[in-house]
């Protein structure tokens, strides 16, 4: 089954300022970089561009500071086709991502969330009653009550509600008791208590289906070059692998999955499918330097969307 696929992000939006070195310093260390980009991020814009390139409608809820970066993001959504009618512009800065790339193409960044934390419940639950989507998909870059709020709606209306628990933190309660799907990678699975993957298979799936079940949610875990684990309703545990591909810069490839698996999900897939999707565009966008300038064009994300349902 397709349908048209519509989404609400309640998240964030940085600005990306990206350093890049053949060796990141340690403490007390100065090294000569390799060079700089500026440019648009934060985890929910992320996904929210993601899942525009790849087709859906897209309204994203969040504060702007009244600064230049405010003016800037408001300006990039309009050129991403993201309906911006749910941002408001606050007093204090916009939110900044610094962000350390080296040789190999991994990353470390430091968010600052700025206005992102005036981003209400009273807003996202507005925004929810009059776009009405599919889904609903939110991180940790904004209060986790406003999260809470919208969820809580989503779920009584019949909405998926999908959680990005990035950066790792603990998950409240009223949170994860209104979440259907959780989408940690690797380091966030731990953190909420599903222990350390990357050993055994059988280890691995009963970890999974383990902490699917104790929190009552299905589950997708991102493992990097590894693709991604998949516990849906069945509790069994379905795998879908990642095409080999020459890395150039992973950040933002877990904004790029959680976007496509909406739009999967949006779209009426079944969650293998939606999870193919994830990968797909991911892989696609650690090819390229940057956040959302790593991912695919329109014309390129169609290719990839149709290459994830044959």
């Amino acid at each position: 089954m397709t349908v048209d696929p519509t989404i609400l992000v309640v998240g964030s939006t940085m600005i990306d300022l990206i350093a890049y070195a053949d060796v990141l310093p340690e403490a007390g260390q100065t090294v000569v970089g390799t060079g700089f980009a500026m440019g648009f991020g934060g985890k929910g814009a992320n996904q929210a561009v993601a899942a525009a390139r790849l087709g859906a409608r897209v309204s994203i809820v969040n504060c702007l500071g009244e600064d230049s970066y405010g003016a800037d993001t408001l300006r990039n959504f309009d050129a991403q086709g993201v309906d911006t009618t749910w941002v408001r512009r606050v007093p204090g800065s916009s939110g900044v991502a610094p962000i350390w790339v080296d040789a190999a193409g991994m990353n470390r960044i430091i968010c600052v969330p700025g206005a992102n934390d005036a981003t209400s419940p009273e807003l996202a639950v507005e925004a929810f009653e009059a776009v009405r989507p599919a889904v609903v998909v939110a991180q940790f870059e904004t209060p986790q009550a406003t999260t809470a709020a919208v969820f809580a709606g989503a779920r009584a209306a019949g909405a998926t509600t999908v959680l990005n628990p990035a950066p790792a933190a603990p998950i409240e309660e009223a949170v994860i008791e209104m979440t259907d799907w959780l989408v940690p990678n690797e380091h966030e699975f731990a953190l909420v208590g599903g222990g350390s993957l990357g050993g055994d298979a059988a280890v691995e799936d009963e970890l999974l289906a383990g902490l699917a079940a104790r929190l009552g949610v299905s589950l997708v875990v991102t493992l990097g070059e590894r693709g991604a684990a998949i516990v849906a309703d069945s509790g069994s545990v379905a795998r879908v692998p990642t095409p080999a591909v020459r890395v150039s810069d992973t950040t933002g490839a877990g904004d790029a999955f959680v976007g496509a698996f909406v739009v999967g999900l949006a779209s009426g897939w079944d969650p293998v499918a939606a999870a193919r999707l994830g990968c797909l565009f991911a892989a696609d966008s650690v090819t390229r330097p940057g956040t959302q300038s790593s991912f695919a064009t329109r014309e390129a994300a169609a290719a990839i969307r149709s290459a994830a349902q044959s």
